[in-house]
This record gives C-alpha cells, sequence and structure tokens, in this order.
C-alpha cells in the first residue's frame, strides 16, 4: 500500500468540485459534488442519534438499493429538527443533481453540516447546481473537501493505492470535523470512493470494520452529531475480480479501507477544536472488550480528565473518579495508571509524590499514551481524546456568529 495524491478523486472514475453558493454568509466555499461515471456499491454508516438531520433519513432510504453514483454535501447548514419539510429539501438536492446526470434520484446521496434549526437555502442549492455541475473535474478533490469544512481549521483528504492480484486498486476519502466529535460517530462526515470492484454487502461489512477502528475510536467533546455520516462508493473500474467476504484479497482491501479512515479520523482528532493536545487512553485488563471500552469512553470524555490535559496537570484523582463511574465493576486494588513508561498509580494508589514532575514531562508534549489497567481480564479498547482549551469555549459560544 503507497500513498498518493488525489483524495476522493484519486480512484479511476471520479470528479468532484466545490463552490461557493451562498450558504454561507462569507464568499467561502460552501457546496460540493462527487461523481462516479459509473454506478455502482455504496456503503453507509451513520450516526446513532435519535433525531437524525434530514441527509441521514434519505440516505438510509437511498441505501436500501445499495447502488450509488453522486454525492452532494453542503456546509452551513444541517438541515437538522426541520421537520418534513427539511426531508424534502433534502429530496431536491437528489433529484435536481440526478436530473443533470440522467440517473435514478436513489443514485444521488446528500449530506448537510453546519447549524442545526435554520431550513436550508434551497435558492442558494439550486442556483448552485449547475456551476457544480460545469466544474466537476479530476482535480476538484480539493475544492471539494474545502466545502464541507465548517469550524475545521485544516482540508482533510488522503489517497491509497494497493494491489489486488495484478490490478492497482485506489482507495480515497476526504472529511470533516472538529467539534461536536465522538465515538459511535464522531459533527463530522466523511466520504470514501475507491476504483475496486466489490459487493456491496462485502463492502458495507469492511466499511463497518474500518469505522469501529477509526471514527469510532475518536472523542473531542462527548457529543454526538445529528448529522454524523460515513459513505463508501465504489465503482469496480479498476478491473479487479470482484471483491468475496473471507478471502486473501478482501483482507488486503481491508487493510487498505482501514487506513484511509483512520487516518481521517486522527486528522479529525487533531484539528479539535481549540485542542493543544491528542492522546491515545489504552484500556486494558477489563472483564470484556464492552467494558473497557465504557471505561475508555468516560475517561476520553470527562471535562475534569480534559481540562487536566490541557493544563498538563498530573491530578491522577481525576482518571479515578472517571473510572470508578464509568459503570463495570471495578477492583481499585488492580488499577494501574501510566503516562507513557511513568507508572504513577499501582494497586489503586501513588507510586510516589516523585512520579509527578517525570509525568508533567510527559504532559507537556503534544501526544502521548495514557495506559490504565484496571484488573486481570481479557478486556481492551483504546480511544484518542483532546485536550479542553478556553479556545474550545470561544469557538463554541460564538458558533453562529
Amino acid at each position: 500500500m503507497t500513498r498518493t495524491n488525489g483524495g476522493v478523486t484519486a480512484p479511476k472514475g471520479f470528479k468532484a468540485s466545490g463552490i461557493h453558493a451562498g450558504i454561507k454568509a462569507a464568499p467561502i466555499l460552501d457546496l460540493a459534488l462527487l461523481v462516479s461515471d459509473v454506478e455502482g456499491p455504496i456503503a453507509g454508516v451513520f450516526t446513532n442519534n435519535r433525531i437524525p438531520a434530514a441527509p441521514v433519513i434519505l440516505d438510509r432510504l437511498h441505501l436500501k438499493k445499495p447502488y450509488g453514483q453522486a454525492m452532494i454535501i453542503n456546509s452551513g447548514n444541517a438541515n437538522a429538527c426541520t421537520g418534513a419539510q427539511g426531508l424534502l429539501d433534502a429530496e431536491e438536492m437528489a433529484i435536481l443533481v440526478a436530473k443533470r446526470l440522467d440517473i435514478p434520484p436513489t443514485s444521488v446521496f446528500v449530506g448537510s453540516t453546519g447549524v442545526i434549526g435554520p431550513r436550508l437555502s434551497m435558492p442558494a442549492i439550486r442556483n448552485g447546481i449547475p456551476l457544480l455541475m460545469q466544474r466537476l473535474r479530476k482535480s476538484g478533490h480539493r475544492d471539494a473537501a474545502r466545502a464541507i469544512m465548517t469550524t475545521d481549521t485544516t482540508m482533510k483528504e488522503i489517497a491509497v493505492h494497493t494491489r489486488i492480484g495484478k490490478h492497482l486498486v485506489s482507495i480515497g476519502g476526504m472529511a470533516k470535523g472538529s467539534g461536536m466529535i465522538h465515538p459511535d460517530m464522531a459533527t463530522m462526515l466523511a466520504y470514501i470512493t475507491t476504483d475496486a470492484a466489490i459487493h456491496p454487502t462485502v463492502l458495507q461489512a469492511l466499511l463497518r470494520e474500518a469505522v469501529d477502528s477509526s471514527f469510532n475510536t475518536i472523542s473531542v467533546d462527548g457529543e454526538t452529531s445529528t448529522n454524523d455520516t460515513v459513505l463508501c462508493l465504489a465503482n469496480g473500474m479498476a478491473g479487479n475480480p470482484m471483491l468475496q467476504a473471507q478471502t486473501g484479497n478482501a483482507k488486503i482491501f481491508q487493510l487498505a479501507l482501514n487506513h484511509v479512515c483512520q487516518t481521517l479520523a486522527m486528522k479529525i482528532c487533531q484539528d479539535g477544536e481549540g485542542a493543544t493536545k491528542i492522546v491515545e487512553i489504552l484500556v486494558r485488563g477489563a472483564k470484556k472488550d464492552h467494558d473497557a471500552k465504557q471505561i475508555a469512553k468516560t475517561l476520553a470524555t470527562s471535562p475534569l480528565v480534559k481540562t487536566a490535559l490541557f493544563g498538563e496537570d498530573p491530578n491522577w484523582g481525576r482518571f479515578m473518579v472517571a473510572i470508578g463511574r464509568s459503570g463495570p465493576a471495578i477492583q481499585p486494588k488492580h488499577i494501574e495508571i501510566a503516562f507513557e513508561n511513568v507508572t504513577m498509580v499501582k494497586n489503586g494508589q501513588e507510586v510516589t509524590p516523585s512520579k509527578e514532575r517525570q509525568v508533567q514531562r510527559v504532559m507537556k508534549k503534544k501526544s502521548y499514551t495514557i495506559s490504565i489497567k484496571v484488573g486481570k481480564g481479557k478486556g481492551s479498547s483504546k480511544v484518542w481524546t483532546t485536550d479542553f482549551s478556553y479556545d474550545y469555549v470561544k469557538i463554541n459560544a460564538s458558533y453562529r456568529s
């Protein structure tokens, strides 16, 4: 597997564009389009929030026929909590693109991100789609990746090549996300393309596994959005033999897909709103993986833990409090906490106060690992989280202004 350029248009047969349609007040890109030359299998993973946005509802319906050819995404407005009219607006977005491409509306998938509540500016969408179509090109991946950004400070994209037999297969991706990020889909959107030939049920299974090991392992602020979406569209133009489940070729593709998703997930975490640090929390020794995950997620979302990370304060009592309230049954005497290779807590108690200075040196790093052992079980889990800084409050206090 090798890295390459091109983002979502790196695979054969994909074009993209991004424009300023006028959804956002400032003259910045806010509408993106991604199109394949041919229809192909599509897979999707969506938010677990019980109040899904209109595009999520529509995409789930379209996914019942798991084939697609185009994706249209706007930023600046989430089209969430907009009632029946919001769903009609999302449907119209699909219909407008479908008419231009002469394909069924069910082959068009819709994404939205931005402020929750206001109605989407459909005049801006209607006027923007002809220009989007006109600007579709192989080099349009950067404009598309910029057009889906909200509070992001950096564009997030990646592309890789891998060999499946004698065929070179490519996978490309773009994502947006900076705040409202938490496992179970992190507000994030991710769009992945590939020219691999693959059955839709196999693609869905591989995407689910890739999401679980990437987007579902990051947390910025413990919030799961109404709009979280990951879609993967395959057009088969690489010409490889059809990928089947539980085969060597499928495993090769899985590794490449995992890498794309994990890279995009880490870019989201690194761009966490106001974040100054990214920290891996590794929990082991739990009775079950589920228990370990519950403990890791509690630590990753604890405001007291996250502010300690920002303040570079080795206040290990905050970690003990979070572990204790996480839910699974735990014996305090089994708990060990280490910052990189410095063990600060053993048998549920501080090793020695002198360790604080060593831990503080670790906590000054921009990135490090906190390892926590909670027992003698085989359950383990890891989550990447960020700190809470002053800027996080500033960014979110004035998000709509």
